[in-house]
C-alpha cells in the first residue's frame, strides 16, 4: 500500500528578530513584581510554501518609533520602550539578511493588531492578501479611543488598499499554516500552527504569539499580563488549549517573546534547514 504523504506543506521555517522591546515583566506574567524588567524580541516568521513565501506578524511601524512627536502619542511611557535593530524597515533588513527577495512574499497574516506586531503592514498594502480575525480588525477600527489605550494604533492598518482575509475561528492561511484562535490577548488575537512537508520531515510546531509570552507562561500556565475585556485568569485557558493541542499533535508549543527561546529557535531552525539557496 501506498505511503499517504500530506501535499503542500511548509518546506523552510525561519525566525526573524524584527526588533526588541523593553518593558516590565509583568506585560508577560500577570502578578510579576513591577520592577523585573526584561528585554524581549519582536517576532517574525518567515514560513516557505509551494506558493511562495508567508509572513507572520509585521514587527513596528518605524516612523511611530522615529518620529518624535508621534513616538510621544504612541509610546508615552517611559515604561516601554520599543527598540528597532537598525537605520532601515526591520522587515527588508532582515529579509535581505536570509536571503530572500521582499517580492517573494506572497502572502501575510498578523496574530493581532498591537504596535509591535502590525506595524509592518504598511510595506504590504495593496501588494498580497493579509491574514487577520474579523473580530480583531472590527475591534481596532472601532471609532473609539479604547484601542489606541491598549496599544493597538490605527494607523497600522486603517489602509483602504489593505487585502484583508477575515476569519471567523480556525482557518487555513496556506497548506501546513493554520490560525488558531486564542482570544483574550486582545480580541482577536490568533496563534499558529505550522506543519511540514513530508519531504523535509513532516512534524511541525505551534507558534503562541502573544497568547503566551515566555516559557513559565506554558509550563506554569501563568496568566499573561497583558488582556482586553477578559480577566487574568482567562488567559490561562487558550495556553492551556495550545498545550493540549501540541501534545496531540507531537509539536512544540514556541511562546511569543521569550528572550532565550526566540534566538535559540532562530539558530535551531538555520541549522535544520540551512541557508535559503541563492
Amino acid at each position: 500500500m501506498a505511503t499517504l504523504v500530506r501535499p503542500g506543506g511548509v518546506r523552510r521555517i525561519i525566525l526573524l528578530t524584527l526588533g526588541w522591546e523593553e518593558l516590565p515583566k509583568s506585560v508577560s506574567v500577570y502578578g510579576a513584581p513591577p520592577e523585573e524588567r526584561m528585554r524581549e524580541p519582536v517576532p517574525g516568521v518567515l514560513l516557505q510554501t509551494d506558493g511562495g513565501w508567508v509572513l507572520l506578524d509585521t514587527g513596528f511601524n518605524t516612523a511611530l518609533v522615529r518620529d518624535p512627536a508621534l513616538h510621544r502619542r504612541f509610546y508615552p511611557t517611559v515604561e516601554y520602550r520599543p527598540v528597532l535593530p537598525g537605520p532601515g524597515e526591520p522587515i527588508e533588513q532582515r529579509l535581505a539578511e536570509v536571503g530572500v527577495d521582499f517580492e517573494s512574499i506572497h502572502t501575510v497574516a498578523v496574530s493581532h493588531l498591537h504596535h509591535d506586531h502590525a506595524g509592518g503592514l504598511k510595506l504590504f498594502a495593496g501588494k498580497v492578501p493579509v491574514h487577520a480575525q474579523r473580530r480583531e480588525l472590527e475591534y481596532g477600527l472601532s471609532n473609539h479611543p479604547e484601542p489606541e489605550r491598549h496599544a493597538i494604533a490605527r494607523v497600522d492598518f486603517d489602509d483602504p488598499t489593505i487585502d484583508w482575509r477575515l476569519a471567523d475561528g480556525e482557518a487555513e492561511i496556506a497548506p501546513g499554516i493554520s490560525a488558531i484562535p486564542t482570544y483574550g490577548h486582545t480580541p482577536g488575537h490568533q496563534s499558529f500552527m505550522v506543519e511540514l512537508d513530508e519531504s523535509v520531515g513532516g512534524d511541525g510546531f505551534i507558534f503562541a504569539f502573544d497568547a503566551a509570552d515566555l516559557t513559565e507562561n506554558i509550563e506554569q500556565e501563568l496568566a499573561i499580563g497583558g488582556f482586553i475585556d477578559v480577566e487574568p485568569s482567562e488567559t490561562v485557558e487558550p495556553i492551556r488549549r495550545l498545550k493540549e493541542l501540541a501534545a496531540r499533535k507531537g509539536y512544540p508549543l514556541i511562546p511569543g517573546h521569550d528572550p532565550h527561546v526566540w534566538p535559540e529557535m532562530t539558530i535551531h531552525f538555520h541549522e535544520r534547514f540551512g541557508p535559503v539557496p541563492a
